[in-house]
């Protein structure tokens, strides 16, 4: 959530740091700004709530001249989303201005002390106070001046800052909050992540907590929580720009979704052994985990109910006791964490704010972890003792499709590694059809034109209902997630055996309930609560495996997936409930990729 662009070199500052800030619109904002040290030693900030494009229309033609700036989009925490709210921020004589991603946890007090001391605050963000602190530090260098300002705060932030004393310096710090050094030829950049500058570099140093950075036109400097400067290699970026761009699709999302079997491919490629009946993972051996007496998988969001199909393939595959909580919840729990356990922080971004803390303290507690994430150089990739990278690319869309299932198939592949080293045999069958599923997504994507008129039908329901039992259960609560997060219709998830005790009293004439049907154990029992839901009038859509022919005859229409093994079919099953949620949205007129109130990267509690 909330974007940070800054730039210092020879090009005008003002259209990189606007075209920065487009690349960061995925990440959720509600107003944005920059702030451009012209070449007459005036600091000139723009700043509007709204989009991006408001901001475009308010600058209009104006000349901002200037080769250093920052610019920010802001996700409100503290303060209305408004123009005196949005960033970035000045003290009293207008000598700084500063941009903030986080949360300043001891705001109020500093605030009051500030204010005691005769400074006048303008909005109502706990940021300000930054920009006030650094006034106080006036007459010292820019850097020095950050690095003591950052000894008072307490909370999560990520801060760029510049001063009209010192025109050819970008001072940045960085805790529990990402931020990521471009490194160019005579022109230096920052940003929140590295989309927002991909364009222009794809050499980039990531900063770490603690870390401050001083950048003029031809150099960045990085110094460590003690002052002591640290020599960083930067990180070349593999992908290109216009692997975060649409490329001809009206939206990321649509984009996304459609690129979900190429994702299966870079997923499983080099991964598997299909003639030896072996899944290779050496990025996890140094772990031990089969030797582990208890797995913890941890997440968020879309990456806990992946945790879910985690959970069910590990014990049901490799017969590890495997529990998966919400990130947000673990280390309020007093968890029952013990030496020799493994906890699996599983995040898209690799900067969840509450699933890195739920990694802090199972290390803490003495277990060993793994991350499975999608950004190599984030907090989770450098802080955990493993990582398996779920090699998804770039996602730029705020509700989440190619990472979701990026990760199920990440986690099932770790369940059969696992399976191997404690001595189990693994079907080459079920090897083979992972090599399998980049074709069958094909041809189940292929059927978007049925979903988007199914979408068009139940686009004004008032609530829709997903069941299912077992893996089905899991896909059920992303299916449900995913409309609701774009299409903001009221959709609810349950286990299918628990419709008797409550929810049967919401089934009424005409009510959409989604059946997910794919797990031949469960089929019956599924089958059972379809028939009780469409007895009340319920409009029943079915989805399950090509082969079962009798879903006809208990639901009112039946979406088919390509035969797959059980243990797969939650990679598939979800593509249509993600094609539903997308054309949904689309019928009533929502803004796909920025769904209100909700952000790409959760990086603060």
């Amino acid at each position: 959530m909330c974007g940070i662009v800054g730039y210092i070199g020879p090009q005008e500052a003002l259209p990189i740091l606007l075209e920065g800030l487009e690349r960061l619109e995925y990440r959720g904002y509600d107003s944005a700004g920059v702030a451009v040290l012209g070449g007459d030693g005036d600091i000139l900030v723009s700043k509007r709530a709204g989009r991006i494009a408001d901001l475009r229309e308010h600058i209009g033609a104006s000349e901002v001249p200037g080769r250093i700036g920052i610019g920010h989009t802001r996700w409100a925490t503290h303060g209305r989303p408004n123009d005196e709210n949005a960033h970035p921020h000045f003290g009293c004589d207008g000598r700084y201005a500063i941009v903030h991603n986080g949360i300043i946890e001891n705001y109020t007090e500093l605030r009051q002390a500030l204010t005691a001391r005769g400074h006048v605050f303008r909005s109502e963000t706990d940021t300000e106070v930054v920009a006030h602190l650094l006034e106080e530090e006036k007459g010292r260098p820019l850097l020095e001046s950050l690095q003591r300002v950052t000894r008072h705060l307490r909370g999560s932030y990520a801060i760029a800052a510049i001063s009209r004393d010192e025109p050819g310096t970008l001072v940045a710090a960085r805790e529990q909050s990402p931020l990521v050094i471009g490194v160019g030829r005579g022109e230096q950049f920052i940003a929140s992540d590295i989309p927002a500058i991909l364009r222009h570099t794809r050499d980039v140093v990531i900063l770490e907590d603690g870390d401050c950075a001083q950048l003029t036109a031809d150099a960045a400097q990085v110094f460590t929580r003690d002052g002591s400067p640290s020599t960083r290699q930067p990180l070349h970026v593999a992908w290109d720009v216009h692997a975060a761009e649409k490329g001809g699709y009206e939206h990321f999302m649509i984009k996304e979704i459609l690129e979900q079997p190429q994702v299966f491919r870079e997923t499983a490629r080099g991964r598997l052994d299909v003639e030896g009946g072996r899944v290779i993972l050496p990025e996890i051996d140094e772990l031990d985990m089969a030797s582990a007496r208890k797995l913890h998988i941890v997440a968020c969001g879309t990456s806990y109910h992946a945790g879910l199909v985690g959970k069910a393939l590990i014990e049901g595959i490799a017969r590890i006791e495997t529990r998966t909580e919400i990130g947000s919840e673990f280390r309020y729990q007093d968890p029952l964490v013990e030496e020799g356990d493994i906890l699996i922080a599983v995040s898209q971004s690799g900067e969840t704010a509450d699933t890195i803390a739920a990694l802090r303290e199972g290390r803490r507690r003495g277990a060993r972890t793994l991350a499975v994430t999608n950004v190599r150089g984030s907090s989770l990739d450098r802080e955990a003792d493993a990582v398996l990278p779920t090699l998804a690319g770039p996602e730029i869309a705020v509700a989440s499709s190619k990472a979701y299932t990026s990760q199920i198939l990440t986690l099932t592949l770790l369940a059969l590694h696992l399976a191997q080293k404690r001595g189990r045999t693994v079907r080459r069958e079920l090897l083979q059809q992972v090599v399998d599923l980049p074709a069958k997504a094909d041809v189940l994507l292929s059927l978007r034109g049925e979903i988007e008129a199914l979408a068009g039908r139940i686009a004004q329901a008032k609530d829709i209902f997903y069941i299912g039992r077992g893996l089905d259960y899991a896909v059920a609560l992303e299916g449900q997630l995913k409309l609701k997060e774009i299409s903001y219709l009221h959709a609810e998830a349950l286990a299918a055996g628990e419709l008797k005790h409550g929810t049967l009293a919401l089934i009424e004439p005409g009510v959409p309930v989604i059946a997910l049907c794919t797990q031949t154990r469960l089929r019956e029992k599924t089958i059972s609560n379809m028939t009780e839901v469409r007895a009340r009038g319920a409009h029943v859509v079915a989805i399950g495996q090509a082969h079962d022919e009798e879903l006809e005859r208990h639901a009112d229409e039946v979406l088919r997936i390509p035969d797959v093994a059980e243990e797969l079919a939650p990679a598939l099953s979800v593509l249509p409930l993600q094609l539903l949620a997308y054309y949904a949205a689309v019928a009533r007129g929502n803004d796909v990729d920025k769904p209100r109130n909700l952000a790409k990267s959760v990086t603060v509690e």
